[in-house]
């Protein structure tokens, strides 16, 4: 079945300014890595597939959140 217009799903597992550690499991069209937080699509600029790496949330969509890689 399709979505209605307007309806949103359920609320996202981030928050901006989270801290993750994670695998980047793929590459997005634009060549960002793609990782997983509890199902919930991450982008991370940057880094290679089969990287683990610790991420802070930049900014979060309503489908996917944009991280950084956390230098410490």
């Amino acid at each position: 079945m399709y979505r209605q217009r307007g309806t949103r799903g359920p609320p996202a597992p981030v928050n901006v300014g989270d801290v993750h550690t994670v695998k980047i499991e793929g590459k997005g069209k634009s060549g960002d890595g793609l990782a997983r937080v509890q199902g919930f699509v991450v982008f991370v600029p940057g880094v290679n597939v089969g990287d683990e790496v610790k991420i802070r949330i930049k900014e979060l969509r309503q489908r996917f959140a944009i991280a950084e890689v956390v230098t410490e």
